[in-house]
């Protein structure tokens, strides 16, 4: 038992799951679930016992029981004792001021990622202040490469997201175009296809396939249907470059996704063995998984097993780091107010994702949105969008007019990725920064040119979409 005197009261939290869910910021998702403290002097308490939790700790008592959660048995089997050892002897709150020590560099992180569990990253983040999670983030250098190289430093890449309601080919087509132009689509050009079946998968992957060859744009495509869907088009022949799936941090929640370890297993040694990414000088481009997560998902499915749902989110990440993913992102504010109600809790959780994914070795990206029945709005995407750069992010996503057409959700546009980069002197992945100045979409100091007619590159397609004319 875990207990704190505060204030001539007394609080006791029976078990380390519980005391985590005490100690979290404030969000609708965890008083929903009946977890969260009942007031701020509960929080502080838990906080203040958390903070002296070792760090052990975390490997003698499960969240989940071992017997029966597979993530659990992930957690606790494959954990790197070797890359624990430089902070095995801290508690939590020493940990959090080892991490913001200027003597833990990018290197240190680097070689200590192996050895942190999901529930440690976890527990440092709740006695976090927002600098804290932006500092340590950025001192995070994760670097991934399929036909690009992601996660540089001083880079920000983008998904460029056309989706369209009806999978129309044309309306997809013109949205990619229009994202391409504004120097959108170096993490991926993804889509989220309106009917998850094999056909419509299929044609997706073919038209992205067509476009990126004959275009020879330095991108990876994918196409966001369920991994069973994906793993029949890889049979039949489809261009697969990036498996995509959405996971949860229990074996519960996973089960309601319809997968388990073994189908996502399954699913990454396929697309290994299709061999679609670019030759680097230290090898082939094998970063062949793209995995999206949020807050709240294990929560919604009744899956989250007591848990706080930011811990739950965290464990996620233990299955995405299992299968070397290209790009994690968390869609921070797309499943609604019931887990995320306001501006201010969707900007804490979205940052919380991103430290906590980068301490474990990952190349988050964040989706930075809400849904219209949220407390939010555009200026709340806006700081959490710039902070999110200013903490060193991977990955945005480009969707036109920050309005996506076919998930019904607010995210970032073409136009916010452009922002970002010029206030904070960002660049997009390097291949795809050369594509974009030799075709005079971007001139040399990565500015996007004033274009009085459309790139000679592009015509044709344009001619096509618009069944004539000269563009």
């Amino acid at each position: 038992m875990y207990k704190a005197y505060i204030a001539k009261l007394s609080y006791d939290f029976k078990t380390l799951r519980n005391l985590l869910a005490k100690a979290t910021p404030p969000r609708s998702g965890d008083y929903l679930a009946g977890v969260a403290a009942a007031n701020n002097l509960e929080r502080v308490a838990a906080q203040w016992v958390l903070a002296d939790v070792p760090l052990k700790q975390f490997l003698n008592e499960a969240l989940v029981p071992y017997e029966q959660d597979e993530v659990t048995r992930l957690i606790i089997d494959e954990h790197d004792s070797v890359a624990f050892a430089p902070v095995s002897h801290l508690t939590v709150g020493d940990f959090r001021d080892w991490l913001l020590s200027e003597h833990t560099t990018t290197e240190v992180l680097t070689s200590i990622a192996a050895g942190l569990t999901p529930e440690m990253v976890a527990a440092v983040s709740k006695i976090m202040r927002i600098q804290d999670l932006i500092l340590v983030a950025k001192k995070c250098r994760v670097i991934t490469r399929f036909r690009g190289t992601i996660g540089l430093e001083n880079r920000l890449s983008t998904r460029l997201q056309p989706n369209h309601p009806t999978d129309n080919p044309a309306g997809v087509a013109a949205s990619l175009l229009d994202g391409l132009l504004y120097g959108c689509g170096d993490a991926v050009i993804g889509i989220n296809p309106a009917s998850d079946n094999l056909e419509a998968t299929s044609r997706l992957l073919y038209m992205l396939n067509d476009v990126i060859d004959r275009y020879a744009i330095p991108t990876q495509s994918c196409v966001l249907a369920h991994v069973t869907t994906t793993l029949k088009a890889i049979e039949q022949g489809a261009p697969v470059d990036l498996v995509f799936q959405s996971i949860a941090g229990t074996q519960k929640a996973n089960d309601s996704f319809g997968i388990n370890l073994n189908i996502l297993h399954e699913a990454h040694l396929a697309a290994l063995e299709l061999k679609r990414g670019s030759l680097f000088d230290n090898g082939m481009g094998n970063n062949c998984m793209y995995f999206e997560t949020g807050q709240g998902s294990a929560l919604s499915a009744n899956a989250h097993q007591g848990l706080d749902q930011q811990t739950c989110e965290a464990r996620a990440y233990a299955v995405a780091r299992k299968f070397k993913p290209l790009l994690v992102n968390t869609v921070v504010g797309f499943i609604g107010p019931e887990y995320l109600y306001d501006g201010k809790q969707i900007i804490r959780a979205g940052l919380e994702d991103h430290f906590c994914g980068k301490l474990l070795g990952l190349p988050m990206g964040c989706d930075v949105c809400y849904t219209n029945h949220a407390e939010a709005d555009q200026d709340d995407m806006d700081m959490l969008l710039t902070q999110f750069a200013v903490a060193g992010g991977t990955f945005i996503m480009g969707i036109p007019g920050a309005d996506d057409v076919m998930l019904n959700y607010q995210s970032t546009s073409f136009h916010d990725a452009l922002y970002v980069r010029q206030v904070l002197g960002l660049r997009p992945a390097p291949e795809f920064e050369h594509w974009l100045q030799q075709h005079g979409i971007f001139n040399a100091d990565n500015q996007l040119m004033a274009q009085r007619e459309l790139p000679a590159l592009f015509k044709p397609a344009l001619q096509k979409l618009t069944g004539g004319g000269n563009g």
